[in-house]
């Protein structure tokens, strides 16, 4: 998805704001936790649990607090059992949200996502109204030398290079995200995002009077302990984002 550069880049700013407050930390451990507990500790054999492991590394969580949620998901210590769900609806503009959840109470999610979307101009859809619409990916976005990156990205595995600016959009599959991963930084590119993600199959046009409602309802949803993370398919022009960061 052309563009997805754009919103990379302020989400990672963002997620640095996140985890100084320690809430990024907690999402990033469920995140782990949950991935030893369905597919097992063996990273090799796990690539889930491998991206949550890189990502939580990427973000600067402590080792030991990695280790100890992989302990816990394996069973090697008591833990929690979480219930991954995903919710969908709409952002002002006609914008598909699609909502990942990792909770030990349903109830209260479900009531935490309905409230955050009455109250910032959203509408809850129907299971299966707009989870069509996005597919899961590997997506990484780098910088550097077209040659090397094309190269690299390809050796590992990749399905799709785009250039955007001087920034490479590099889209996977989700089980070789961390092969293509390797091959670039051996290569030494520069890795500025790297995440299993669901990226839409079409966007919609967001003007500069809808695009803050849009994103106050993203935020609205972001902050919410049980969501580990909000995917959309809005597109809103560079310089309108670059005015709301």
């Amino acid at each position: 998805m052309a563009g997805h550069s754009k919103w990379a880049n302020i989400k990672h700013r963002k997620g640095r704001q996140d985890a100084k407050r320690g809430k990024l930390f907690a999402k990033l451990i469920k995140s782990i936790e949950s991935a030893a507990r369905t597919g097992g500790s063996d990273i090799s054999a796990n690539p889930t649990l491998a991206t949550a492991i890189q990502k939580a590394k990427d973000n600067s969580v402590p080792k030991d607090n990695i280790d100890r949620a992989v302990a816990r998901g394996a069973g090697d210590v008591d833990g929690v059992d979480y219930i991954e769900a995903f919710y969908e609806g709409y952002a002002p503009g006609g914008v598909a949200l699609y909502v990942q959840i990792l909770t030990d109470n349903r109830n209260r999610a479900s009531s935490d996502v309905r409230s955050a979307f009455s109250k910032n101009g959203g509408n809850l859809g129907e299971p299966g109204s707009v989870g069509y619409l996005f597919e899961q990916k590997g997506y990484i976005l780098v910088t550097g030398d077209e040659d090397t990156v094309m190269m690299a990205a390809l050796e590992g595995g990749a399905e799709d290079i785009t250039a955007e600016g001087d920034q490479w959009e590099i889209i996977s599959s989700p089980a070789d995200i961390q092969t293509v991963r390797s091959e670039l930084e051996a290569a030494g590119v520069a890795i500025d995002t790297a995440d299993v993600t669901y990226l839409p199959s079409v966007s919609v046009p967001v003007d500069e009077a809808t695009a803050p409602k849009v994103l106050r309802l993203v935020d609205a949803l972001e902050d919410l302990d049980d969501v580990q993370a909000v995917f959309a398919n809005f597109d809103i022009p560079d310089e309108v984002l670059a005015g709301l960061e």
